[in-house]
C-alpha cells in the first residue's frame, strides 16, 4: 500500500526551510521551475507585508530527483530565508546572530510580550520557554512556504493522474462576492486579491487599505476547487480514513485557518433533504463521465469517499494576530500589563491562503491516490487507477 508522508522543518528567521516528501513514485516529471511557480503564487496578493519584498522563494531540490524525474527516494527541498542575512532582529542584530545555533554573548533581547491570538503564551507555557521567540519562529506562517513546496510535488502527481487545482477569494472583511458567480480562472490569477469579480475585488482592496490605515488586520473566506478527482479516494470504514476527515485535519493544521467546509457544509443547513442531496443521473445523462450528479452540494465527497464530482472546499481565515497597533496583553515574565509584541506582519493573507489550501489538498489527494492505487512508478499508479475506473460502471455491466 503506497502512502505519501511529508515533514517540514525550520524557523521564520533561521537559515531556511526544509521539506521532505516520502513515497513519491519514480518517473514523475518534476523541476525546480514547477515548484517555483507555486511558491511565487503564494507570495503574491494585496495586503502582504514587507517580508515578501525581501524573499524570492526558490526551492532547491536536494534529493529524490535525477534527470528531471523522481527516482522513488524521498524528495528533499531547501528554501533559503534571505532575511536570515539581510534582516535585523529586535535588538538591531542581524538575524544570523539572533537565530544563531550557538550561544552568543550578550544574549539576544528576549521577547516576553505575548500576542493575543498567536501561539506565544500557550506554547511558552507548554514547552517552558522564557523567550517567546522560541515559539513564534516556528509558529510563524513562514512555514507555509515549505508546505507549498511539498504541495507542489504532490500537485505534480495529482496533475499526472488527471486533477486540476484552482482557488479564489470569496470574502475579505465584510466584502463578499455573489455565491453563484461564474469564474474565469485566468482573471482570478491576474487579480491582486484573487477575486473573480473585478468590482468586488476593488472593494476588497479598499477594505484592506482601511484596515492598514487603522493598524489592523483582516480575515476572510476562500474557496478551492479540484476537478478530475477519481472515484474511490478515502473510505467509510474508519474515521481516520475518510477523505473528509483528512481534508479537515490538513486545512485546520495551518496557521489562522479556523473553519473548513466541504461543499455546502454551512449554507446547506437551510435546505431540506430534498433540496440538498445530489440526485444521481441516469446513464444516458452522464455525458462521458460515469455516475454524474445533478448538483454538487456534497462538494465531491459522500460517506468519506470521493464520488467523481469536483472537490469543493471553503476555508475561513481569521485576521492576522500580529497588529501594527498592538492589543493589550501581559508580560510572560512579570504578568504585568503591556502592549503585545509587534513583528513585521501582513495586513491580509486571504489571497495567498488559497494557494496554501491548494497545496494542502494536493498533499491529501496524492496520499489518498497512492493509498488506493499504489504503485512504485508513475506508470504503475496510472495503470492501477485506470483499471479500477474501468470497474465503475453499472453492476450489470461489470465483468
Amino acid at each position: 500500500m503506497g502512502r505519501l508522508r511529508w515533514l517540514t522543518a525550520g524557523e521564520s528567521h533561521g537559515p531556511g526551510l526544509t521539506a521532505i516528501i516520502d513515497g513519491v513514485p519514480s518517473g514523475l516529471p518534476l523541476s525546480e521551475a514547477q515548484i517555483r511557480e507555486q511558491l511565487a503564487r503564494r507570495q503574491r496578493g494585496y495586503g502582504r507585508g514587507g517580508r515578501m519584498k525581501i524573499e524570492t522563494d526558490y526551492a532547491e531540490i536536494r534529493g529524490g530527483v535525477r534527470q528531471g524525474r523522481t527516482i522513488g527516494s524521498p524528495v528533499a527541498l531547501w528554501i533559503e530565508n534571505r532575511d536570515f542575512d539581510k534582516g535585523l532582529g529586535p535588538d538591531k542584530r542581524a538575524w544570523r546572530e539572533t537565530m544563531s545555533l550557538d550561544e552568543v554573548q550578550p544574549p539576544p533581547t528576549q521577547v516576553t510580550r505575548v500576542r493575543p491570538g498567536h501561539a506565544d503564551l500557550s506554547a511558552s507555557l507548554k514547552y517552558g520557554y522564557e523567550d517567546v521567540r522560541d515559539s513564534l519562529e516556528r509558529a510563524s506562517a513562514r512555514e507555509s512556504a515549505a508546505r507549498v513546496g511539498a504541495g507542489a510535488v504532490a500537485r505534480r502527481l495529482c496533475e499526472e493522474l488527471g486533477c486540476e487545482f484552482h482557488s479564489h477569494v470569496v470574502q475579505i472583511g465584510t466584502v463578499a462576492i455573489e455565491p453563484e458567480l461564474a469564474i474565469d480562472w485566468g482573471e482570478v490569477e491576474q487579480s491582486v486579491v484573487r477575486c473573480a469579480d473585478p468590482t468586488v475585488g476593488q472593494a476588497m482592496v479598499e477594505e484592506i487599505d482601511a484596515a492598514k490605515q487603522d493598524g489592523d488586520t483582516l480575515g476572510g473566506v476562500l474557496e478551492a476547487r479540484v476537478s478530475g478527482v477519481p472515484f474511490g479516494l478515502g473510505s467509510h470504514v474508519q474515521w481516520d480514513r475518510k477523505l473528509s476527515s483528512r481534508i479537515g485535519q490538513a486545512i485546520l493544521s495551518m496557521n489562522a485557518f479556523k473553519g473548513v467546509e466541504i461543499g455546502d457544509g454551512f449554507s446547506g443547513v437551510g435546505l431540506t433533504g430534498r433540496g440538498y442531496h445530489d440526485v444521481v443521473l441516469p446513464q444516458d445523462a452522464w455525458a462521458g463521465r460515469p455516475w454524474r450528479r445533478r448538483s454538487n452540494h456534497a462538494g465531491g465527497v459522500e460517506g468519506g469517499i470521493s464520488n467523481g464530482e469536483d472537490l469543493v472546499v471553503r476555508v475561513s481565515v481569521k485576521p492576522i494576530a500580529t497588529l501594527a497597533h498592538p492589543l493589550p496583553s501581559a508580560d510572560l515574565t512579570t504578568g504585568e500589563r503591556v502592549e503585545a509584541h509587534f513583528e513585521r506582519s501582513d495586513v491580509c493573507v486571504v489571497p495567498a491562503a488559497g494557494v496554501i489550501v491548494e497545496a494542502m489538498l494536493a498533499l491529501v489527494l496524492a496520499d489518498a491516490m497512492l493509498e488506493k492505487f499504489g504503485g512504485d512508478t508513475l506508470s504503475e499508479t496510472r495503470r492501477n487507477m485506470e483499471t479500477f475506473l474501468e470497474t465503475t460502471v453499472p453492476r450489470g455491466e461489470w465483468k
